[in-house]
């Protein structure tokens, strides 16, 4: 069984208006760029987008709230784009900040099956707010939901056929819990290997949670913020 698309524009079409769409990566690192153009390229609409940020202005999902294409995002930092900042004050974009550690694991629960968890993360907050408490061992916790995405959009340094995948550093960060929490998955990756080249005891997401996986080209590794010396 092969799982190999040649096309991302192609396979982004199985995300439809309104979809809820979950996206790998931290910043810009590991982002699944090449399906984030193809999704801005086909104008998809009134998306909800759980990822760990939402880009930069004019790369990663930056170009995606540049089109308006986002109706609503959940995420845990939001400081490196101003049109994000834009359509928020003016009421265009609904946000829903969590905070990382419990972002991660909604959608590990999610991936994992589980409805829902209590954490002391956000009590006394208004992130509290609406949201049921309960004590264990004398400390107060808030419950939180698991996050399943219609689908999701990751990136891995090498992946096969079969849709085992492997991320490369940095890269895998949000990418294996993205992978899991998806209906369905895609995977694009920067070198597609033969089936056994990858050792079974390395692999980060298996092929189980990967419906789809493209060859991407020519990745530019952007940097959010360069330093250098004077």
């Amino acid at each position: 069984m092969t799982k190999i698309s040649t096309s991302f524009n192609d396979i982004v079409r199985i995300i439809k208006d309104g979809d809820t769409v979950i996206v790998g990566g931290f910043g810009l690192s590991g982002i699944p760029e090449k399906a984030i153009m193809a999704l801005a390229e086909q104008g998809t609409k009134d998306l909800t987008i759980v990822s760990n940020n939402c880009g930069v202005d004019d790369w990663g999902l930056g170009l995606l709230l540049q089109n308006k294409q986002i109706k609503k995002i959940l995420a845990s930092y939001v400081g490196e784009n101003k049109v994000f900042e834009e359509q928020y004050l003016n009421g265009e974009l609904d946000v829903e900040l969590v905070p990382q550690g419990t972002l991660a694991e909604r959608i590990r629960a999610g991936g994992a099956g589980i409805s829902g968890f209590y954490t002391p993360t956000g009590v006394g907050t208004p992130i509290a707010e609406g949201k049921e408490h309960k004590k264990f061992n004398g400390r107060t916790c808030i419950l939180e939901t698991g996050i399943v995405g219609d689908v999701a959009l990751v990136k891995a340094w090498k992946g096969d056929s079969y849709g085992n995948l492997l991320y490369r550093k940095t890269a895998r960060n949000f990418n294996p819990l993205a992978a899991a929490a998806g209906t369905k998955t895609i995977a694009e990756v920067e070198k597609l290997v033969e089936i056994g080249d990858l050792d079974p005891n390395f692999i980060h997401t298996p092929g189980l949670y990967v419906q789809h996986i493209l060859k991407g080209e020519n990745y530019e590794k952007r940097i959010e913020k360069r330093t250098v010396r004077a």
